[in-house]
């Protein structure tokens, strides 16, 4: 009798303390405004009782948080020369491991984040369409502290708990307000991947109708080829006007829409496709050297320690025009949003992942008794 009511005891405390850990906020991220810079909140994601916990970083950029040790998760996409990207506080990270945690690295000094450093960016394109824009290029990714061979994932507004990884971060763009570009308008649906030492990132205009659907988030293992279809160039720099993609995972066959289901990862790596990603038309594209648009970041210093050449991997079609190309999976990780919370993109995921440990430390418990 003694046991069990040990039992019934500790299954109270473990039903309590499940209880008191709340998974979804009361507010989606994806779902909440502040203008810039006046309306931005010291934290976007200010709950403290989620399961993943606080958000480490601030929204509230300036002079006092600018540098390489910034935790600023405020990010932009405005042009070639301006945009921003999502990655690791500390050397030698994967983005699985710090998905929630990523701060912002940027083109340019000024809003308070952490600055790419020189040498980092070794072909950019960007283009701006209809409905988004979007940035797709080649790093050295170890300068941004993202560890050699890793093929990174995807970071969105979204995530199983909808706090967005990373937690509270924010999304700016004056690629749709007015000609003078001083006009900030809050990007709410966006993705950007990282790794496998290249990057896409994408916003979405949020006056468009098909915002969502342009920057959609639940094909995060099929990578930038499938998600932002480009002809970026290793070692070219270029700023282009283009159509817009079709939605991600929707294709055609003999006339038939049809979509893609992505299988979840536990089924291993995703080694075919039913079809190939449509790159869209450019036009009035424009070349630049990479020392004339990024001036700001010869001053930059990298955050972490020198990679090899040999360590690096590089993130290209085998083709002679190198584009960027599919993060199928070949390894233990997709190269894409690769933690377990993410990894089916069904908000439900990360409740049912508690509610198994719960029943999980239970029978443990009734086995130890």
């Amino acid at each position: 009798m003694a046991s069990l009511a040990r039992l019934a005891a500790i299954l109270l405390y473990l039903l309590k303390v499940q209880a008191q850990q709340k998974t979804f906020p009361a507010t989606p991220l994806a779902s909440k405004h502040f203008s810039y810079p006046s309306g931005v909140p010291y934290q976007a994601d200010s709950d403290t009782d989620l399961i993943r916990g606080p958000q480490s970083g601030y929204n509230q950029c300036g002079p006092n948080t600018e540098g390489q040790d910034s935790k600023c998760q405020t990010s932009f996409l405005n042009s070639l020369d301006d945009f921003c990207l999502w990655a690791p506080m500390n050397p030698d990270s994967t983005i699985a491991d710090t998905e929630g945690e990523e701060v912002a690295w940027c083109t340019k000094p000024g809003r308070g984040t952490r600055v790419i450093p020189a040498g980092a960016l070794q072909g950019v394109q960007f283009m701006k369409t209809p409905d988004y824009v979007q940035v797709v290029g080649f790093i050295d990714q170890t300068l941004i502290n993202i560890q050699a061979g890793d093929y990174g994932g995807e970071l969105d507004p979204h995530g199983a708990d909808l706090r967005g990884n990373p937690l509270g971060g924010l999304v700016y763009s004056t690629a749709f307000g007015t000609s003078d570009g001083n006009n900030y308008t809050q990007v709410t649906e966006w993705h950007n991947f990282m790794g496998g030492n290249a990057f896409c990132f994408k916003a979405c205009d949020p006056a468009g109708a098909n915002a969502a659907k342009f920057c959609q988030h639940i094909y995060d293992r099929i990578g930038c080829a499938y998600n932002a279809p480009n002809n970026a160039q290793n070692g070219t720099f270029e700023s282009c006007l283009g159509d817009n993609q079709d939605f991600p995972g929707i294709y055609t066959v003999n006339g038939t829409v049809m979509t893609y289901s992505q299988p979840p990862e536990r089924f291993g790596a995703i080694s075919t496709m039913p079809y190939d990603p449509k790159i869209p038309a450019s036009s009035s594209c424009t070349t630049f050297d990479s020392t004339s648009i990024y001036t700001a970041l010869s001053s930059a210093t990298a955050a972490s320690s020198s990679v090899s050449a040999s360590a690096k991997i590089a993130f290209v079609s085998g083709s002679a025009s190198s584009t960027i190309a599919t993060s199928k999976a070949t390894g233990s990780r997709s190269p894409s949003a690769s933690s377990t919370a993410t990894d089916t993109n069904d908000a439900g995921t990360l409740a049912m992942s508690i509610v198994a440990t719960l029943f999980g430390t239970l029978f443990a418990a009734v086995f130890l008794s």
